[in-house]
């Protein structure tokens, strides 16, 4: 493994645990929008062959429909 791809994946780490760690006092209700608009993000990127506006239409869908799922 080179040094650059060290470098990245330890930056990807870092990244993921500070991700995490923002969640750890989200309600059920803000947690279910974060989760909506990340699936929603990926959906709409997909949809569309990775247009921007597709992949933030599907987040903005995505963290709506994710706001008004209970548990």
């Amino acid at each position: 493994m080179n040094k650059i791809t060290k470098i990245a994946m330890n930056t990807l780490a870092i990244g993921m645990l500070v991700g995490l760690g923002a969640c750890s006092n989200m309600t059920p209700q803000q947690q279910n929008t974060a989760v909506g608009a990340g699936i929603g993000a990926v959906a709409g990127s997909v949809l569309t062959g990775g247009s921007a506006i597709g992949t933030v239409g599907g987040a903005a869908i995505g963290g709506v429909i994710g706001n008004e799922v209970k548990r």
